[in-house]
C-alpha cells in the first residue's frame, strides 16, 4: 500500500533486564519489555488513576544489540522507535499464538538511553551521548569536536 507508515514511538521503564539469544544462523537478538503509563484524577471520586501498557520490544542490528546487552537494565527509562510487528507462531501444545512487538531493526529504528537506575551499571549521569553509543557500538562515527587540530586534513 502506497503512502502507509509503520512507525512506533515509545518512552517508558524497562520492565526487566533483556534475554540475548542467538538464531540458529549466529544472529545476535536482545527481547526485553518496556512499560508505559498514564495516570489521571477520576471525575467522579476525584481518585488518582493509573494504566500500564506492556510493550515487548525485539532489537536485531548486532551494534544495538550489543548497547542493549552492555547498558540496558531493568527501571531505565529508554526511548524506543521501530515498526509494530505481528508474528504467529505455534506453542508447545500445537496451539497457534500471536505476538506483537516493536522491532528495532537496521535503518528501521533506534534506541535512545534517557535516565538510568542505580543497578543500571553505567558510570556517572544518565544518558549516554550519541557518540558514547556510537563508540561502545563499535560504529566507528566519531566526529572531531571544536578544538581538534585540523591543519593535517587541509588540502591547501
Amino acid at each position: 500500500m502506497a503512502g502507509s507508515v509503520n512507525k512506533a514511538m515509545i518512552l517508558g521503564r524497562v520492565g526487566k533486564d533483556p534475554e540475548i539469544r542467538s538464531t540458529q544462523g549466529g544472529a545476535r537478538i536482545a527481547n526485553f519489555s518496556v512499560a508505559t503509563s498514564e495516570s489521571w484524577r477520576d471525575k467522579h471520586s476525584g481518585e488518582k488513576k493509573e494504566k500500564t501498557e506492556w510493550h515487548r520490544i525485539t532489537v536485531w542490528p548486532e551494534n544495538t544489540v550489543k548497547v542493549v546487552e552492555d547498558y540496558v537494565r531493568k527501571g531505565d527509562l529508554i526511548l524506543v522507535e521501530g515498526q509494530i510487528e505481528t508474528r504467529k507462531w505455534t506453542d508447545q501444545q500445537g496451539a497457534e499464538r500471536y505476538s506483537t512487538e516493536i522491532v528495532v531493526s537496521a535503518f528501521r529504528g533506534s534506541i535512545t538511553l534517557i535516565g538510568r537506575t542505580d543497578n543500571s551499571g553505567r558510570q556517572g549521569g544518565g544518558r549516554l551521548t550519541d557518540r558514547e553509543v556510537d563508540d561502545r557500538a563499535g560504529g566507528g562515527t566519531a566526529q572531531r569536536t571544536r578544538g581538534d587540530d585540523l591543519s593535517d586534513e587541509i588540502p591547501f
